[in-house]
């Protein structure tokens, strides 16, 4: 069973999850709501990042993989994603900052 992070590490690794950017969108992952959850795996030694994608379909996982390796680079030794399809990502799910961004690129959310 998937253990809790603690607080302040939550906040690290959630903030340096906000350098990947979704490739089609141009928004990070974190504020287009995308994760789902962060803990630590039964072994207590890997980071699990449970996250979505705004379509099942997307072709650009390894894209996605690599930058959240490059983001968590220092903070923690292993990560694995776990991507979750249900619920389904929609755009309710997206931060007020998320907005904001989409706003910027001219997207009308």
């Amino acid at each position: 069973m998937p253990t809790a992070l603690e607080p302040q590490l939550f906040d690290k690794l959630e903030e340096a999850l906000k350098d990947v950017m979704d490739p089609e969108l141009g928004v990070n992952i974190v504020d287009l709501g995308l994760i789902y959850d962060l803990s630590w795996d039964d072994e207590h030694d890997a980071l699990v990042i449970s996250m979505t994608l705004t379509s099942a379909g997307c072709p650009l996982t390894d894209v996605i993989e690599e930058q959240v390796g490059e983001s968590l680079d220092g903070l923690v030794e292993r990560f694995r994603i776990n991507w979750v399809w249900m619920p389904p990502w929609g755009p309710e799910r997206i931060t007020d900052d998320g907005r904001d961004m989409m706003r910027a690129i001219g997207f009308s959310i």
